[in-house]
């Protein structure tokens, strides 16, 4: 029982799945910057981070944000399955694994939690940063609220339901 408990505990730690043995210098993430600020330009033109067009997807007003995110997920969707069918690598040549997860009924607490949270604050914790580049500082506060709940979630994950 206790096994099975630490295995499904595991089981959620995705990070250590894929896990790359390369070592490299610090510029060569200097590439992820550029990306991080390459998409950041585009959620801005792409009204993403407008906590107008926020609060239009969430009063069902507008198909903006249900457009981008639904073309995103077909996007994924498509990515994966390459990625399964034709056994596709890293750039470092190490294989790709997807294991596959149990459902438990934390994941329906959590998705209403952030979705509460994301309709609150106008602001879904990936253009946070994009928002507070603009000039919208007081998203701040809700920055700070993600990195206090993530840690909250960290220091109790070991005795909430997996």
């Amino acid at each position: 029982m206790i096994k099975e408990k630490e295995q499904n505990i595991h089981q959620q730690d995705t990070f250590c799945v894929n896990e790359n043995t390369v070592t490299h210098q610090w510029y060569h993430n200097l590439k992820y910057l550029a990306a991080g600020v390459i998409f950041g330009i585009i959620f801005v033109k792409a009204e993403v981070i407008s906590w107008f067009r926020i609060q239009e997807m969430f009063r069902l007003q507008s198909f903006h944000m249900y457009g981008i995110i639904g073309s995103a997920v077909l996007v994924g969707m498509i990515s994966v399955w390459l990625i399964k069918k034709f056994k596709i690598k890293t750039i470092y040549d190490e294989p790709i694994t997807l294991t596959p997860k149990k459902f438990n009924k934390g994941q329906i607490y959590g998705g209403l939690i952030f979705g509460f949270g994301w309709a609150i604050t106008g602001a879904c914790p990936g253009p946070l940063f994009a928002q507070i580049g603009t000039g919208a500082l007081a998203v701040s506060v809700t920055l700070l609220s993600a990195v206090a709940g993530t840690w909250v979630y960290g220091y109790f994950r070991d005795k909430l339901p997996h």
